[in-house]
């Protein structure tokens, strides 16, 4: 039961700086935007080693946990797989992100001038978002076959 809880909790606690500065804008006071961000990182941070160092501590620590685990060892084959396929939607998303980030302020800049050019605008903004899409692809033909 406990393992099921710990996403939640993490969720919260990712969550938490959001709905804080949420608060702070509906009541009227400054936002502290910076500091939020660096909560919010550092909060996100704590729950990624918690998650990395208690779910495996929760699911090993009953023996029948500890009987499945040497049932389903994985080999060192198998966790480059799984890098690879990280890597390749990792690096993919990336790729996407400098893509994106240069084509859609230039698709404002060019719609804001003629409002024809808003449909090939939006078809190079959608180009760049397909690489993404690719990455997603090619991770899983890496898991599955």
């Amino acid at each position: 039961m406990l393992l099921f809880l710990l996403p939640l909790f993490a969720l919260a606690l990712i969550m938490l700086p959001f709905f804080v500065m949420l608060k702070r804008r509906k009541e009227g006071k400054p936002l502290k935007t910076r500091k939020a961000i660096l909560i919010n990182a550092g909060s996100f941070i704590g729950v990624m080693v918690m998650m990395s160092v208690f779910v495996p501590l929760f699911a090993f620590a009953s023996a029948e946990g500890a009987a499945e685990a040497a049932q389903t060892a994985l080999s060192v084959g198998d966790g480059l797989k799984y890098l690879g396929a990280a890597l390749a939607t990792g690096l993919a998303t990336i790729g996407t992100g400098i893509a994106v980030g240069g084509a859609a302020p230039a698709a404002i800049g060019a719609t804001a001038e003629n409002d024809k050019n808003f449909t090939k605008a939006l078809i190079f903004v959608a180009l760049g978002e397909g690489v993404a899409i690719y990455g997603l692809l090619i991770s899983i033909l890496i898991l599955y076959s």
